[in-house]
């Protein structure tokens, strides 16, 4: 759909929005060539809002005739990122994208910096690079999208000093641990959790102070309160979802780190991986808003987003041929992810491992009769204003 037929719609879709039930008014195909459906709200909603999604893969691995994932061609040739992918991209109706991604050690971190913001420069006609909450508030009317350069581990900072090269980099966001025990924390995958060490507490001020978000979403119980209790800016869980719906689950935010988070001001996206969000299939997205609902009700709607861990053509997960569980699965304890697939081997929530995922959340909170204007708090607006409080100086 092209955006004056957005356009039309939206201004359509005004008298429609105004009565009771809204969703129910006209469902209008997004693109021809797809079956699916939506509410001139939901379009509306979509297209108004500087949508975020602040754990998004961009591409994972993919199986290749001549062995090269896409995601590494790209990088190595951005020359073959086509219009036909870019249409995937801006399909999605997101306007703000968080890699999530990063490298394990220094010069693999410096090496992955310079890739991304090569392919961004090279395509300034498709992606900007986020800086700043202008960036982030932007809903960009010539179609760009939004790259925020984040990393899903911090074990790159050898030093204190280290933050601030790679913020000049264009880093503006770093989970403090991964899965296991480092010289910051604990994830949650660790036998022992013994907090935010001391190298942990000095990185947290260093990154509040550069203007840096931290993410504690892989991060322990112990490590995660230690992490909210350092810090004087909101910090964010990019990616998780409610304990309180998934008892004994470690993986997820205990009601005590969420009602921390809230006081601090912080958000949680909620991830759109199934084992997360319900213990056993099936999963959908009424069960991903479920996890809405109840942080809403915990803490209220100013706490909670979105962080989908897919990548834009939805994958949960790189599917190796023939569906093979992933090289990941032999971590130490990682039965503790409580790991189920799809069909099609991937961990996306049923019905959600496709680019216009968004617009189904969007069709689901309106059938929980939420207001746009939480909706729309959803969709970017906690993100923007937390983000944007931790950038600030």
């Amino acid at each position: 759909m092209q955006r004056r037929d957005f356009l039309r719609l939206a201004g359509a879709s005004a008298l429609a929005a105004s009565a009771a039930p809204a969703f129910l008014k006209g469902r209008y195909r997004l693109a021809a060539q797809s079956p699916d459906e939506y509410s001139a709200r939901t379009i509306r909603l979509m297209q108004e809002s500087p949508v975020v999604d602040m754990l998004c893969q961009f591409a994972f691995a993919d199986e290749r005739e001549d062995g090269t994932p896409r995601a590494d061609r790209w990088i190595q040739d951005p020359s073959s990122f086509t219009d036909a992918d870019f249409a995937r991209f801006r399909g999605s109706g997101v306007k703000t994208l968080a890699l999530g991604r990063g490298g394990e050690n220094y010069e693999n971190h410096l090496r992955f910096m310079a890739e991304w913001n090569g392919f961004i420069a090279s395509r300034p006609e498709w992606f900007v690079r986020v800086d700043g909450v202008d960036d982030l508030r932007s809903t960009r009317p010539d179609g760009r999208i939004g790259i925020m350069l984040t990393a899903q581990n911090a074990e790159y900072f050898r030093t204190l000093a280290d933050v601030t090269t790679f913020h000049r980099l264009g880093q503006r966001l770093a989970q403090l641990t991964y899965n296991f025990q480092t010289r910051i924390g604990a994830g949650f995958l660790e036998n022992r959790d013994g907090g935010l060490t001391v190298f942990g507490h000095q990185l947290v001020t260093e990154m509040q102070r550069v203007g840096m978000t931290v993410d504690l979403s892989h991060c322990a119980d112990r490590t995660t309160l230690d992490g909210i209790a350092a810090a004087t800016k909101p910090v964010v869980f990019t990616h998780g979802a409610a304990r309180g719906l998934m008892p004994d689950y470690a993986r997820c935010k205990s009601d005590d780190a969420l009602k921390a988070l809230a006081r601090n001001g912080g958000v949680m996206g909620i991830a759109f991986i199934r084992f997360m969000i319900r213990p056993a299939a099936p999963v959908t997205v009424e069960h991903v808003v479920d996890h809405i609902d109840y942080v809403i009700k915990l803490v209220g709607a100013d706490h909670v987003g979105i962080g989908s861990d897919l990548d834009m053509a939805g994958l949960g997960t790189p599917i190796p041929k023939g569906n093979v569980p992933l090289s990941v699965t032999s971590q130490p304890n990682f039965e503790r992810y409580g790991a189920y697939y799809a069909q099609d081997g991937g961990v996306h929530v049923d019905g959600m491992n496709h680019p216009k995922r968004l617009f189904d959340l969007v069709e689901a909170m309106g059938r929980r009769r939420y207001s746009d204007e939480t909706i729309r708090l959803v969709l970017g607006g906690n993100f923007i204003r937390a983000v944007g409080a931790s950038w600030a100086s």
